[in-house]
């Protein structure tokens, strides 16, 4: 994604809040709002048809789902990064928003500047989160079944090197630079180590390596 100019979708069916946070990012000279839509339904159409860099979704909308809406996202393949920002920390809706595929998980009490901040990060393929909930995952990821296994002897030499560099932060387009592979070798190779390591997003491969360094 481009950060000179990440085109954001909103969805969220608080016409005021809505508005409130589009002002807020179409201030921004990096960031462009294309669209905005009050309901899960309406933002998947909208997110098929303006293919935005980021899609800023609520998780509990009066007549829909956003959680179901993600994974109707990530389900097409779209090449967005989906973030979640809900007045909820309650740590079953955080986990089970990751391992529905989500790249961030923000709360709707947090400051303004912080919220930039996390999608400039997210813009530049981050995965992000407001730092308080870590501890959940982690707690999640311990208590979870089926459990994930214990050491990475299972990961080729290049999947363990990828593991690392996610757990730095590092982009699918970062990772490629740095090991001089494509962008789609990189997908496949992660893609490989969710799969052994009984993972589903990023962000629990993350916690995962840093929980079992």
């Amino acid at each position: 994604m481009n950060t000179e100019s990440c085109t954001v979708l909103l969805v969220d069916d608080h016409p005021l809040f809505r508005c409130g946070v589009a002002q807020l990012i179409a201030a921004q000279p990096d960031f462009e709002v294309v669209g905005e839509a009050a309901s899960s339904s309406e933002g998947v159409s909208m997110a098929a048809s303006l293919k935005p860099d980021l899609v800023l979704m609520d998780l509990h909308m009066r007549d829909s789902n956003g959680l179901d809406a993600l994974k109707q996202i990530k389900e097409s393949g779209l090449d967005t990064h989906v973030i979640m920002l809900t007045v909820s920390d309650a740590e079953q809706d955080f986990v089970r928003a990751v391992r529905a595929g989500a790249e961030g998980y923000l709360l709707k009490g947090s400051e303004p500047e912080e919220i930039l901040d996390k999608l400039r990060q997210a813009a530049r393929g981050e995965t992000v989160f407001t730092e308080p909930l870590m501890s959940m995952l982690v707690g999640a990821m311990r208590g979870g079944t089926p459990a994930p296994p214990t050491n990475e002897e299972c990961l080729t030499t290049r999947e363990r090197q990828i593991l690392r560099l996610i757990a730095a932060g590092k982009s699918n387009k970062h990772i490629a630079r740095e090991l001089d592979i494509s962008d789609g070798t990189v997908k496949v190779h992660v893609k490989n180590l969710l799969r052994k390591l009984n993972l589903q997003s990023r962000l629990e491969a993350a916690v995962w390596a840093l929980t079992n360094s």
